[in-house]
């Protein structure tokens, strides 16, 4: 249980953190993988997953007020993967209800931080009720600043991703192109990096994925390609600020190479 005094001690050490650090190395791009609701509920006792979800969405707005005020321009979050929707209605429903309340929520938060928001993912999977919140959401929202970008990704599949791609690239092509090997020639690296759900937005330069798994499970399979990866012990609802500063200083430090 926190108390004040160790509120203090840990923004003291926020404090200190900020100063080991320099904010021109940050990420251009975070991408965040908000895991461990479900084990969190069990280690804190709560009644129903549900109450995790909760926890999870409110930490996500702060984790919005830390990216603004730490200037990181994009921020991508997968919040239910597309392997989630295989779950049963009596766990999915509620998980659907928490997103649909936090939809109405966050339009006024990426308004006062200049935010864009869109959504990502196997949207058509998804019942018409979230679909309609996140269109909502958009629509409130407004188009924001060009430098800042919130992306939710929701019944998303990385290889999901890569397919809608290629499928995308070869309808576009076959439109100009009709013999079978010319059309092969021309399914390139660039043709299929425009096609990917979020083409506009930087690749990543930084993934995070809490709760103690060392994978991504797909996670913006093609753009994380030399994105520099941080895995947290931390379950998502319990996720600080003071271990996303860690995660930042861990990527300050480290030297990019880009596979060079």
């Amino acid at each position: 249980m926190t108390t004040p005094f160790t509120s203090l001690l840990y923004r003291i050490y926020e404090r200190r953190l900020l100063a080991q650090m320099d904010a021109s190395r940050f990420p251009r791009h975070v991408g965040v993988i908000l895991d461990g609701h479900r084990r969190y509920a069990r280690q804190s006792g709560l009644p129903a997953y549900t109450d995790s979800y909760w926890e999870g969405m409110r930490r996500f707005e702060k984790f919005i007020d830390w990216s603004a005020e730490l200037q990181i321009p994009a921020i991508t979050a997968w919040a239910l993967s597309k392997d989630n929707l295989s779950r049963s209605a009596a766990e999915l429903d509620p998980i659907y209800e928490v997103l649909i309340s936090f939809f109405e929520r966050i339009p006024k938060r990426c308004r006062q931080h200049g935010m864009g928001l869109r959504f990502i993912g196997s949207l058509d999977l998804l019942p018409s009720g979230l679909i309609t919140a996140a269109k909502i959401a958009m629509e409130q929202t407004g188009p924001g600043s060009r430098d800042r970008n919130l992306t939710i990704a929701m019944g998303y599949g990385g290889r999901q991703e890569i397919v809608d791609a290629c499928r995308n690239l070869v309808a576009e092509l076959g439109a100009t192109v009709t013999d079978p090997v010319q059309l092969a020639e021309k399914i390139d690296h660039e043709g299929l990096a425009r096609h990917m759900y979020s083409s506009d937005l930087p690749d990543p330069d930084l993934l995070i994925r809490t709760s103690g798994e060392s994978r991504l499970s797909g996670f913006l399979l093609w753009q994380s390609a030399y994105a520099e990866f941080v895995f947290a012990d931390v379950y998502w609802p319990a996720f600080r600020r003071v271990d996303y500063l860690r995660a930042l200083r861990d990527f300050s430090r480290r030297e990019r190479r880009y596979g060079r």
